[in-house]
């Protein structure tokens, strides 16, 4: 886990044409996605690819992850998921010091790392994508860093954040963010904002743990 410094974010719908502030407390963020190896149930067996992203998992695996992971550590889960089909009775408990997944604020301060550009360096060097992943997700970190030394914000596998995406019109759906392994340049920036309901699972998105500090 990486500590991220307090600091503010301006986000963006391009979309809707709007923007809004949010102020970031300080915490913490995984170098990288979550791989298929810590991932993996114990005695599962060992998964292919052991050091690629985990994906095809919905939000709601991720938030279960994120409570299982936290148990395993002696931390507090930060989450109470309920039984609505579409999430929505899902409680986080901010007083909590486990895993969790990182608001979409958080995901794009951290993903930005004091950076005003449209990612932080050379899309060939920071990220996998469609022009030369071989059309399959990567090992995590084998991609240039960001200034904070986070892998694989860009590129690889799109990542789940917390966030409802709006829900007056989108329901329940949330946020997922940094484009993947078959996406163009387009798809493959620090602003670029999808959404999906919280139960899909596809083979380009996965997620990173966060922690409150």
């Amino acid at each position: 886990m990486i500590a991220i410094p307090a600091g503010e974010i301006v986000l963006r719908d391009e979309g809707t044409r709007t923007e809004w502030g949010v102020e970031v407390a300080a915490f913490s963020l995984a170098a990288h996605p979550v791989t298929r190896g810590l991932y993996a149930a114990p005695g599962s067996g060992t998964p292919d690819d052991p050091r690629a992203p985990v994906a095809e998992v919905s939000w709601l695996d991720a938030v279960r992850f994120c409570d299982r992971l936290s148990r395993a550590e002696g931390l507090t889960p930060c989450y109470s998921p309920g039984g609505d089909p579409d999430a929505l009775d899902t409680v986080w408990d901010r007083e909590a010091d486990g895993y969790r997944l990182p608001t979409e604020a958080e995901w794009e301060y951290a993903c930005r790392a004091g950076s005003s550009e449209v990612r932080h360096g050379d899309l060939d060097a920071i990220a996998w994508h469609r022009a030369n992943s071989g059309s399959r997700a990567r090992e995590v970190a084998t991609r240039e860093p960001n200034a904070w030394g986070l892998h694989d914000t860009i590129g690889n596998v799109w990542e789940w954040c917390w966030d409802l995406y709006d829900p007056a019109v989108y329901g329940p759906y949330r946020v997922f963010r940094g484009g993947g392994w078959n996406d163009l340049p387009h798809g493959c920036r620090a602003s670029c904002r999808r959404k999906s309901h919280p139960t899909l699972r596809v083979d380009d998105l996965g997620f990173r743990l966060a922690r409150s500090r």
